[in-house]
């Protein structure tokens, strides 16, 4: 990564929850659509396994609805390594020995292997189902969102960025899976730009984290037959 998100020390740290103020909610409301606005992301997912840790370092198109990057495991988890393309409903993937630190722009014309995008039972695809609905064509509702639970955590400082940290709606937590923590959390900056996310999935042993901002954006090129078409 050429930027690591980090949260610093000499931050307020999580001390909440605590009700949101007005001007919290309208950011935690707009984030999604901060997302949607950029027309896309640079990532870094992180998916915790038992026996290790799947890196899914790329770039999410959230007017194209698609994601693509590299995946890099460790552990017992190196056998995932190349790259991968997913959308809401497909999973591509281009196995690699020797997979690079940043995907090529332009994806390989062939070797692609598809299959569907897993609902339940999978870590990664949850994971990836999760990062592809951070963005949204339009706002949430701020004031429904401290009514469905919605708090603030506290304060930090994350790569430079001061940060407040909030957990979701309760309804969230479906979307995550029956075993997610009690919200999902995000670390948002004063005009609402998203730039970490925490979230409990089924069968992973620690929470999911997604970094924004971690590295260059680079638009997404769709690989051949790979997710809908505009």
């Amino acid at each position: 990564m050429a930027t690591v998100l980090v949260a610093t020390s000499g931050s307020d740290g999580p001390t909440g929850p605590k009700d949101l103020t007005s001007d919290q909610a309208n950011r935690l409301a707009v984030t999604r659509f901060r997302n949607y606005q950029a027309g896309g992301r640079a990532v870094t997912i992180k998916v915790p396994f038992t026996a290790g840790e799947l890196v899914v370092t790329g770039s999410i198109d959230y007017r194209g609805k698609v994601g693509y990057g590299t995946v890099h495991g460790t552990g017992r988890d190196t056998s995932s390594d190349g790259l991968i393309q997913w959308t809401a409903t497909t999973v591509s993937v281009h196995p690699m020995t020797n997979a690079p630190e940043k995907a090529p722009a332009r994806p390989p014309a062939s070797g692609w292997y598809s299959r569907p995008l897993q609902k339940y039972g999978s870590s990664l695809d949850s994971s990836l189902t999760i990062a592809l609905k951070l963005g949204s064509d339009r706002p949430d509702n701020a004031e429904l969102l401290p009514q469905n639970g919605a708090a603030w955590v506290g304060r930090d400082r994350l790569d430079g960025h001061e940060v407040d940290i909030m957990t979701g709606p309760k309804a969230a937590r479906a979307t995550a899976g029956p075993a997610a923590e009690a919200a999902v959390r995000y670390w948002l900056g004063s005009d609402g730009t998203m730039y970490r996310v925490r979230v409990g999935v089924a069968s992973a042993p620690e929470p999911v984290v997604i970094d924004f901002d971690t590295h260059e954006y680079v638009p997404v090129r769709k690989a051949p037959g790979v997710g809908p078409k505009r």
